[in-house]
């Protein structure tokens, strides 16, 4: 697997985790774990994390295509 593809699948995970944490804190979704409900803020960090790391891994692919 080339560095290029990689880096596309990647981002396109680290995106779609993103995409949850923000739907989950736009319609207000709960989660829980093992009985434990993950507070509100934990999907604050997880956004801002995942969409830095698609961001950057799309960064990375498109250097990679030549651009």
């Amino acid at each position: 697997m080339s560095r290029k593809t990689f880096s596309l699948v990647a981002s396109l995970i680290f995106l779609f985790v993103g995409l949850m944490h923000a739907f989950r804190l736009f319609f207000g979704w709960h989660a829980e774990v093992n009985g434990w409900i993950v507070p509100s803020w934990v999907s604050w960090v997880g956004l801002v994390l995942a969409l830095y790391l698609a961001s950057e891994g799309f960064g990375l692919a498109w250097k990679d295509w030549g651009g």
